[in-house]
């Protein structure tokens, strides 16, 4: 039974994920054998939207994939997760792609060929105007167009989590709209950058969060992969949030399950701050898991806990940073 008090709406990309694994990753020309391959849902929109439903969020997915069978592969499971896909329209392109190389770390890299994605822009928005207005949390990733992204901020009522990843282009309204922007520690200089041209990128984490704030964004969470996280919450105060030890298995998607996770704290009434605190753990029991929607956990699950004796997070295995997943 949902403990939500109101709607996760994800606007965002839906992919097939390819999922190659290997004992390394190549070097530049060369040829390697992968030990398996399969074919999973994925995208950010759609993995931070099972993320939220399967940790308890109402939650409704708006998003383009093709009229071919990679879509029913792309939406599988969404509906199992109880994801309302009344607005996840068919178009006349090729379902999103994604092809993910997994090593023996559980480290990946990841190519997205955005296909149908393409297709969720401003026009696309204003045929979803209700389900995004009555959203307690609409959530935005930067996998659809940056039109369809500023539409989806104009149009919500509740609170915007922006996980600007990849970071495009936004309008400087959309990022200031964000309460929380949700990056990692590469993606927060990239914002900052991009907000304040020409101006010094700090190297620490710290000081870009403090940077952000300064120039007006709302709240800030750095995702800090095995590490955890940092959240600065509308005060100076910055606090350090600790993930688990884990064995990571493969790292693909655990940023989507850490902000799928955030956002249903956020829509169920918790603070940001112990909204994190919940996410990191979803995050990490993503990690030992294969694929992305596969692996997230239910609230029947029992998540790992942070060893209080250090209050540290540093698995051997890194898990994954917010933008590194699709």
């Amino acid at each position: 039974m949902s403990r939500s008090t109101g709607t996760v709406v994800v606007v965002g990309s839906l992919n097939v994920d390819q999922v190659v694994t290997v004992e390394r990753h190549p070097s530049p020309g060369e040829t390697l054998v992968a030990t398996s391959m399969s074919l999973l849902p994925g995208g950010k929109g759609a993995n931070q939207a099972v993320a939220a439903a399967r940790r308890g969020a109402p939650t409704a997915m708006v998003g383009s994939v093709g009229r071919d069978g990679s879509a029913q592969v792309a939406t599988s499971l969404l509906a199992d997760s109880g994801v309302d896909v009344t607005h996840v329209r068919a178009v006349d392109a090729p379902t999103g792609l994604a092809t993910v190389t997994v090593d023996r770390s559980g480290e990946n890299t990841i190519v997205v060929v955005p296909g149908a994605n393409r297709a969720t822009d401003r026009e696309a928005l204003l045929t979803a105007a209700p389900v995004v207005a009555s959203a307690a949390v609409v959530v935005l990733q930067g996998e659809i167009p940056a039109d369809g992204i500023a539409a989806a901020a104009e149009l919500a009522t509740g609170r915007v989590l922006l996980n600007l990843a990849p970071v495009v282009p936004v309008d400087r309204e959309v990022v200031l709209a964000a309460d929380p922007l949700v990056v990692n520690e590469h993606e927060a200089a990239l914002v900052l950058a991009q907000l304040d041209p020409g101006a010094h990128v700090p190297t620490d984490e710290p000081a870009l969060v403090a940077a952000l704030r300064a120039l007006g964004v709302r709240s800030v969470v750095v995702t800090l992969g095995a590490r955890g996280a940092l959240v600065a919450d509308g005060t100076d105060d910055l606090v350090a949030v600790p993930s688990p030890r884990v064995t990571a298995v493969d790292s693909s998607g655990a940023g989507d399950a850490f902000v799928g996770a955030l956002a249903a704290g956020l829509a169920a009434g918790d603070s940001l701050l112990d909204a994190a605190r919940q996410a990191v753990r979803v995050g990490a029991f993503a990690v030992q898991g294969v694929g992305t929607q596969p692996s997230y956990p239910t609230l029947d699950n029992v998540l790992p806990s942070v060893d209080l004796q250090d209050g540290s997070a540093a698995p051997a295995a890194p898990a994954a940073p917010a933008g590194g997943a699709s």
